[in-house]
């Protein structure tokens, strides 16, 4: 892991801009990673000190950006996501302001979850899920590795998961790793990392894990890919205003797609488990359920050559809408759609 290129988190910001100098270059096809800090900028170390112990903490702190030698306005940055290596720790604070249940609290109350468990690659033979503290490298992360939804619901023994958090006495809930900012530079003027765009950003998309890949926009030279506020598990909606917040270290590989394969994608777009999807923000619900449906439906259009009365039957037959995040200054929906189905007309994913 020596030769791969490092971003460390002391490079981090809470502005998502083409005028941000780079923090590193790296070429088309590159393998990258990202150290990142949780959305709390790592100053909520303690359950007695939820206000956290900076006095000035960046919300949503990203890591980055890498300029991508090659790609250039028009074209569609390529992340492969290969790896996600997780924090000991994971932190969720109540608020009195944000958030759907905030008239519920006065005032903001945290507690951390140690990880527990170790991921299954790193398991040895005949090792018992949960039996340690979790493998970690030299940088204190445990590794974590993506997981079915069918193991999101959790257990009270003998979890399916390598890792996990003990909620209580009776609850144990294995992680399923995602990164909530993720993103390039955004058209125009520069964009908080608190809220999601066509750029990406603070989409909070639960399917950005391991093993997916990502397709964004390239709006300036080089793209200035930035990324953090990880989760170790979080449910559609994100609607307490926060997952299980974590800092970890994202290994992705970062590819440039061009011509008409590159405007081709709905981007924000997203394959992962066997469907494809795009990821839209608007001010109301309503609003980006509507954009990201249209756009998938065009997509489809032209990913398996029919027309528009087809293409909506296919919509209407075989694609799922869902909500990522209800909470940030712009919502977000994404409309997913199976793989499979575009193969069998002969399309493929650039």
């Amino acid at each position: 892991m020596s030769d791969i290129l490092t971003i460390t988190s002391e490079h981090v910001s809470g502005l998502l801009t083409k005028d941000a100098a780079p923090a590193a270059f790296c070429r088309d096809g590159d393998t990258v990673i990202f150290e990142t800090r949780d959305c709390y900028d790592d100053a909520i170390v303690s359950e007695e000190r939820p206000l956290g112990d900076k006095a000035d903490p960046i919300e949503n702190p990203a890591t980055g950006p890498l300029y991508v030698e090659g790609a250039e306005p028009g074209d569609v940055l390529k992340v492969e996501i290969l790896d996600i290596r997780l924090r000991g720790w994971g932190v969720m604070r109540s608020s009195p302001v944000c958030g759907v249940f905030h008239e519920d609290f006065t005032e903001r109350t945290a507690r951390i979850f140690p990880i527990r468990g170790e991921a299954d690659e790193d398991r040895k033979p005949g090792d018992a899920a949960g039996s340690g503290g979790g493998i970690r490298d030299d940088s204190g992360c445990t590794a974590a590795s993506g997981n079915d939804d069918t193991k999101r619901a959790g257990a009270s023994e003998n979890v399916a998961s390598a890792q996990y958090i003990q909620f209580d006495d009776r609850l144990a809930l294995p992680l399923d790793p995602m990164i909530g900012v993720i993103g390039t530079a955004p058209v125009g003027y520069g964009i908080t990392t608190d809220t999601p765009h066509r750029h990406g950003g603070n989409m909070d998309c639960h399917k950005i894990v391991k093993g997916s890949t990502l397709y964004l926009p390239v709006n300036t030279p080089g793209g200035l890919l930035s990324m953090g506020d990880l989760h170790a598990l979080m449910g559609d909606g994100e609607v307490f205003i926060c997952g299980l917040e974590i800092a970890g270290r994202v290994t992705v590989r970062v590819s440039v797609v061009k011509g008409d394969a590159a405007a081709m994608l709905p981007t924000p777009f997203l394959s992962c488990r066997g469907r494809v999807m795009t990821i839209q923000s608007a001010e109301t619900l309503d609003a980006a359920g509507d954009m990201a449906a249209k756009a998938m439906k065009n997509f489809v259009k032209k990913a398996a050559g029919k027309d528009n009365f087809e293409a909506g039957m296919l919509m209407s037959l075989l694609s799922d809408m869902a909500v990522c995040q209800v909470v940030d200054p712009l919502k977000t929906v994404r409309v997913e759609f199976p793989l499979a189905v575009l193969e069998t007309y002969g399309y493929r994913l650039p």
